[in-house]
């Protein structure tokens, strides 16, 4: 596993280098729900606000619906990482990743979801769901070699894995990314 690869709880001030990241190297309908999807393309003043608003209300509210993690490369932002409990089935935790496009295909995103996972099984989570698009296929394999079982229906695919097996290189690195996160590890 890549080990320049850190995960940094979301703040104020990392939002703004969030950003800054998907202004420059992600297409907005990649990270964050689409805004004005008749509009023109590229990062608009109002997709940009939305983007803001969007991690303001979910992550940064006074009692937040997801915990949101900025992705780092020798830090470097490039991305983010989020972890949202579901109502349905309890016990389960929803992952969202985005990497920039300069990024992709380098290990980052494996890395991320190991994190990501070891962080779900330590908060006490028994499933972790991710879903993704058909052609996706580079984190269709990631997710198979970590163990997911995964159900094709129509223009998505979800996949989700028992977290309820546990090795001690996986509670080593939860009780270490557990630690960072309540740390608030900055940038």
């Amino acid at each position: 596993m890549r080990t320049d690869v850190s995960l940094h709880p979301l703040d104020e001030g990392l939002l703004q280098a969030l950003l800054g990241a998907a202004v420059a190297d992600a297409d907005p309908f990649e990270v964050m729900p689409p805004v004005d999807p008749d509009g023109p393309p590229g990062w608009t003043e109002q997709r940009q606000a939305a983007f803001l608003a969007f991690h303001r209300s979910r992550a940064l509210a006074v009692e937040p619906v997801e915990c949101t993690y900025v992705i780092a490369v020798d830090g470097d932002v490039i991305g983010a990482a989020r972890l949202c409990p579901l109502d349905e089935p309890a016990g389960t935790v929803e992952a969202g990743v985005w990497i920039v496009r300069g990024q992709r295909g380098a290990g980052v995103g494996g890395a991320v979801l190991q994190r990501m996972i070891s962080l779900a099984r330590s908060a006490g989570f028994g499933a972790f769901f991710i879903s993704t698009k058909p052609e996706n296929t580079a984190v269709l394999r990631l997710l198979d070699g970590l163990g997911a079982v995964a159900l094709r229906e129509g223009g998505s695919v979800t996949s989700t894995i028992d977290l309820g097996t546990d090795s001690s290189e996986t509670a080593d690195t939860a009780d270490t990314e557990a630690e960072t996160a309540a740390e608030g590890a900055r940038l």
